[in-house]
């Protein structure tokens, strides 16, 4: 596994944690520190689009992070997301080009490329793009998707589900724009969810097999 793995891993478990904290009923806790604590915050941020999050908060916290380090984890790509729910979608092109140009096989970047491409009336650009993600998380989510095997992600088929949608509404073309950026940002918001999800499953199995384990040390 390479250190970029292995950080990403890191990262997201303590995403974890964060997320769990912040969503205990009067909880507070300080604003993250340094690189790796803004990434976190302004993923929360982004994670809680659908239930008050604010963008402007994400975007201020994911700035701090691509100024000092744009090729950390995805951060560009977050950045170009949180423009999007931001509705500056001038500002989530350039980025989105700038993440595309850091790992042209982001599927979430290209995605979100597609979107912004929707909502700036460049119709045959956002279907080519849409069309190259949704190709591209067919293929990382064939068997798991980044870190998880398919024993942890998606267990319930809701991303499968969006996902088929998706490429349903892709193939009818423009005269699907509309129904088309509603499903998008609902596949965007499942597979956010279903990352959330897989890293809990997978956490917990590891604690149960930690248990057997120290369990059978002890005979």
């Amino acid at each position: 596994m390479d250190s970029r793995t292995k950080m990403s891993r890191l990262t997201l478990k303590v995403m974890v944690l964060a997320l769990v904290a912040a969503g205990l009923a009067g909880c507070w806790r300080p604003a993250g520190i340094g690189v790796g604590g803004k990434y976190i915050d302004g993923v929360n941020e982004l994670s809680k689009s659908r239930r008050g999050g604010d963008p402007r908060k994400a975007i201020v916290n994911l700035q701090y992070v691509v100024t000092r380090d744009p090729t950390y984890l995805d951060s560009l790509t977050q950045l170009g997301r949180a423009y999007y729910h931001a509705g500056r979608h001038t500002a989530a092109l350039e980025v989105l080009k700038r993440a595309l140009a850091v790992n042209k096989n982001d599927e979430i970047a290209w995605l979100v490329l597609g979107l912004t491409q929707f909502q700036r009336g460049e119709d045959e650009q956002g279907l080519a793009s849409y069309k190259g993600g949704l190709t591209l998380l067919a293929r990382a989510t064939r068997d798991g998707y980044r870190d998880f095997t398919a024993e942890f992600w998606d267990l319930k088929g809701t991303v499968r589900r969006a996902l088929r949608r998706n490429i349903s509404l892709a193939r009818e073309g423009i005269r699907r724009k509309s129904a088309l950026i509603v499903a998008g940002e609902d596949l965007l918001h499942r597979i956010a969810q279903q990352l959330y999800d897989a890293e809990a499953y997978k956490e917990h199995a590891e604690y149960l097999e930690g248990k057997r384990d120290s369990g059978r040390d002890r005979r």
